[in-house]
């Protein structure tokens, strides 16, 4: 007898790529157009292995540092952002940059540098070795302190009380990022904040939906890499909101076991995670004896973000 495990799929709205992915996705392919292969690519663009693969299939190389750019190839910088010392390094050796830095993260860099200007001590919440983490970092390197935690707010050793701002990294879970920020209140009283949160749309409304199917589901599902740092928050947000959660890329990622018992499942995906990824997930759970699915809408999405000028006359999409 074939065990048939749930009986309802709900799939979380939004969910999947946002609008920074999705220009990000769009600039390289326009740019393959535009030059030809190969394009350069500094870092993963978004953090997807599958998107990297089908971009890598068209003619995109991926590296990691500059010096691995030839000269007089195009490079695009990726959606996360850079240090400034790399936009210096592409200028040296004349490189051609496209730029494919989230319009959020840029909004946090220049949030940084108007506040450096102004000779604030800085504080950045995120979390190490991010890439988007590196390139905020990487805009005054020398005066500012990088916090995780609530525990790190606490060892912090700054030179001026008096003077202190904080940005925080675009990805981080809403509650977490919270949790700190009053940390760094109660023991900064005179700090100032961003004039708006810097949590991203996308993240709070992926996060939103997460709140809402938590009410529904047994078992939480959510689709993206290992390394996107968006895609473990919904995870972590659905054990906080105490349903067993998963961060899986495809169905050979499912243990059976998790299905046991389960009436419903929920589905969502990180922000860099294509919509097949999801569908495939869906048919996988039809032969595990699923024979509902419901969407869960918590917000309808609309966001577009201009593409870069340099490549705007290739493309019709709406700006």
């Amino acid at each position: 007898m074939v065990t048939k495990y749930p009986v309802k799929i709900y799939l979380a709205n939004p969910r999947g790529f946002c609008a920074g992915v999705d220009r990000a996705i769009e600039i390289v392919e326009l740019a393959l157009q535009v030059y030809g292969a190969p394009v350069y690519v500094r870092h993963e663009i978004v953090h997807s292995r599958q998107v990297v693969q089908s971009l890598r299939a068209k003619g995109a190389i991926f590296v990691e540092e500059l010096s691995e750019v030839p000269p007089g190839v195009p490079v695009i910088f990726s959606a996360h952002g850079v240090a400034k010392e790399v936009w210096e390094d592409a200028e040296r050796r004349s490189l051609k940059v496209i730029d494919a830095t989230c319009p959020l993260v840029i909004k946090v860099h220049s949030e940084v540098n108007r506040d450096y200007n102004e000779d604030y001590e800085l504080i950045l919440i995120g979390h190490a070795g991010h890439p988007e983490v590196i390139g905020t970092l990487g805009q005054v390197p020398d005066r500012f302190h990088l916090v995780s935690s609530v525990e790190d707010v606490e060892k912090l050793q700054v030179q001026n009380v008096e003077h202190l701002s904080y940005v925080t990294q675009t990805t981080l879970s809403v509650d977490e990022c919270r949790e700190i920020v009053e940390a760094l209140n109660r023991r900064f009283p005179k700090i100032k904040g961003p004039r708006q949160e810097d949590i991203c749309y996308a993240t709070q409304n992926r996060q939103n939906a997460v709140k809402a199917l938590a009410k529904l589901v047994d078992v939480l599902f959510v689709i993206g890499s290992p390394n996107s740092s968006n895609s473990n928050r919904l995870r972590e947000l659905g054990e906080r909101c105490g349903i067993p959660s998963y961060l899986i890329e495809t169905s050979k990622d499912i243990d059976l076991g998790w299905l046991a018992g389960v009436e419903a499942v929920g589905i969502t995906a990180g922000a860099s995670a294509p919509e097949v990824l999801v569908q495939a997930i869906v048919q996988f759970l039809k032969t595990q004896g699923a024979d509902e699915v419901k969407e869960v809408t918590v917000t309808e999405e609309d966001v577009v973000f201009q593409l870069p000028k340099e490549l705007l006359a290739t493309s019709d999409d709406p700006i």
